[in-house]
């Protein structure tokens, strides 16, 4: 009876799932005939099908007609659900996904001959995603060009702007000029959060091991000791206004070295990665046998277009170099691509929309000073960091660049002399005064090079907690006068929980040094508190200067007699003043140390101790003393043998 009703059951089950699996079928295919239909529909009678070539080029077109259909379509089955009083279930999910975001990238490189001889070499990988991640019911669920790890990080802790840069070396302004983008030496990051976020420092805390997981750096060691919350230094560069710095953070790690572990997950954020394009000239072995080396990663929200309708995040991943061909044994300041980077460009990146390599031929108008092979025609004018500048241009997406060997080694031949180099006219310098371990002095110089004007400077300083920062003591002295600051934010430190935070707007007289002076007392940690060299020091992270510096472009230096007088009617408009970051050195301090030789000298003396003296006397207590009788002669033994046999007793 049993048997008969398995078997009943398993006859209803099979025919259960028969009518399940049919059913299924026939959705499907009534699905693929009414999407046919409509294929049938939305085509012109009378044409034919376009070929492979044709189908590629009009690809945009009909992908843009294929989601306004899937679209319609889903208006039309919400209208016929809603007309049928049907609604949907938690478990009902889309036929039509939405079209996905649109991206581009675009890479350069910018070239610089340096006054000093050295070479500068700038590349700048721009990535562009229309889309935003911030808002709610925006998830991109595909990525083109954009790394998904970037997006998804975006997405879930809801980061408004990110900028992140490993640096290696110490940027030389007073010989080297002014860089594109400055960054101070170790790791730096600083990101503003979206409004919506509740706990700031619980998303910090979690973001930072994240991006210590993707660049391979010592990220995860951010905490409340090194991090702050400038009040007016770090302002948003995309789009928003944002001013509540609440939702700012910034740190930095003066002691971070960057070596290849760092470089190798920054190029697998490019779409070509290292294999085709610029990036093929990032060798790391000559990237990092170089005077200055810096990478970083910056991402923003900026408008689309020029109206701003919509907005789209841009993600810039730039790399500094300054090559030093003295100390690699070149011995010539003749340069080319192969010397630098050891590789040629032979193509560009596939997936770039420009991709271009300038030359800064400014100084050489004429070509009296070098020869550059091969030459282009293409120049370009435009103002950098106050400064009109010129470039040879090189396009890397037109065939005829590369020639007949489809290889581009740019190359350049110096015939005379550079001239001397104008000065940067804002420039920073800082050192540590005093004598002793007890008390210290923070010296920070600031130079204003321009002739007539006086333009203020935003000063950030962020001090560990156990340098003890006396604000009293703080002096700032311009031309020999006191010069007192028109705003200052400073924040205490806690011991142990957060370091010091001192924000100055400064006044710069022209032609000035400005000397900010502030005494110290140095703490004395605990012994789990040092570092493993702790004899070495302990760093303290740059000082941040923020300044609009007065162009170069409308700087006139010259007599008016040696003008012609319109020249001096009209006022110059064009780059008045431009904003620029200066980074100060990352000062070494020492701290009172102890021995941490003398456990070692305890533990030998104790070990001794314990095993000279006391074993000894443990040895003396414990041991036990038997008196031994001495042996007996030969004949006697023999003797007591024989009367042991005998049966007499022993002698």
């Amino acid at each position: 009876m049993a048997a008969y009703k398995w078997s009943r059951t398993a006859v209803f089950l099979l025919i259960f799932v028969s009518l399940i699996h049919t059913g299924k079928s026939d959705n499907g295919e009534t699905l693929n005939d009414s999407v046919k239909g409509e294929e049938a529909d939305q085509s012109v009678p009378g044409e034919t099908q376009p070929s492979d070539e044709s189908s590629s080029e009009n690809g945009d077109a009909e992908q843009k007609q294929w989601y306004s259909t899937d679209l319609e379509m889903n208006d039309a089955l919400e209208g016929s659900k809603a007309e049928s009083g049907m609604n949907d279930s938690p478990g009902d999910s889309k036929l039509f996904t939405p079209p996905p975001a649109k991206d581009h990238f675009q890479e350069e490189l910018v070239i610089r001959p340096l006054h000093s001889g050295d070479i500068y070499a700038n590349f700048q990988f721009r990535t562009q995603l229309d889309t935003d991640f911030v808002q709610e019911g925006n998830k991109v669920s595909h990525y083109r060009l954009f790394p998904k790890s970037l997006g998804q990080l975006l997405s879930k802790f809801s980061v408004r702007e990110l900028h992140i840069s490993f640096t290696q070396g110490y940027w030389r302004t007073m010989q080297w000029g002014q860089p594109f983008i400055p960054a101070p030496p170790g790791a730096e990051l600083w990101v503003w959060f979206h409004d919506t976020v509740l706990d700031v420092d619980e998303n910090w805390k979690e973001l930072t091991n994240v991006l210590s997981g993707i660049f391979c750096a010592s990220l995860n060691f951010i905490d409340s000791t090194n991090t702050v919350e400038p009040s007016a230094s770090f302002k948003p560069l995309g789009l928003g206004n944002v001013t509540d710095h609440r939702f700012l953070r910034y740190a930095t790690l003066p002691r971070e070295i960057v070596c290849t572990e760092n470089l190798t997950p920054w190029k697998k954020l490019l779409p070509c990665g290292s294999k085709a394009g610029l990036a093929v000239l990032m060798k790391s072995e000559k990237l990092f046998h170089s005077s200055f080396h810096s990478q970083a990663v910056h991402i923003r929200s900026i408008c689309k277009d020029w109206q701003c309708s919509s907005a789209a995040w841009e993600l810039r991943q730039t790399l500094s170099v300054v090559f030093d061909l003295y100390t690699s044994g070149q011995g010539k300041k003749d340069w080319s691509l192969f010397k630098m980077f050891s590789r040629t460009v032979t193509e560009a990146c596939p997936l770039a929309s420009s991709s271009k390599i300038y030359v800064d031929v400014t100084d050489n108008p004429e070509g009296e000073l070098f020869d550059l092979n091969p030459a282009t025609p293409v120049l370009t004018t435009t103002v950098v960091l106050g400064d009109r500048r010129t470039y040879a241009v090189y396009d890397l997406t037109k065939a005829e660049t590369f020639g007949q060997l489809r290889s581009l080694n740019l190359l350049i031949r110096w015939k005379g002399e550079a001239g001397d180099m104008l000065r940067p006219l804002l420039h920073a310098e800082r050192y540590v005064a005093g004598f002793g371990l007890q008390t210290g002095e923070i010296h920070t110089l600031i130079y204003n090079n321009h002739p007539y004007r006086a333009f203020p400077v935003l000063l950030l300083e962020s001090v560990p907690w156990y340098l003890r920062l006396y604000i009293h003591t703080l002096t700032i002295i311009s031309k020999s006068r006191e010069n007192k600051p028109s705003y200052i934010h400073y924040q205490p430190s806690k011991d142990r929980l957060r370091p010091h935070l001192l924000e100055m707007l400064v006044q710069l007289p022209p032609h000035s040094v400005t000397e900010v002076t502030v005494q110290f007392e140095r703490a004395l940690l605990k012994w789990t508190e040092y570092t493993p060299d702790p004899n070495h020091g302990f760093y303290v992270g740059s000082s941040v200067i923020s300044a609009l510096v007065p162009s170069v472009v409308a700087m006139d230096i010259k007599s008016p007699q040696e003008r012609p007088l319109f020249s001096s009617f009209f006022h110059v408009k064009e780059e008045s003043s431009y904003f620029v970051r200066v980074y100060t050195e990352p000062l070494l301090v020492n701290l009172p140390t102890p021995d941490f030789s003398m456990p070692y000298n305890v533990i030998c003396l104790t070990c001794t101790v314990v095993a000279v003296a006391y074993g000894s006397f443990y040895n003396l207590l414990t041991r036990t003393f038997q008196v031994e009788e001495p042996s007996q002669p030969l004949a006697k033994r023999l003797a007591n043998v024989i009367r042991r046999i005998r049966g007499v007793p022993p002698l």
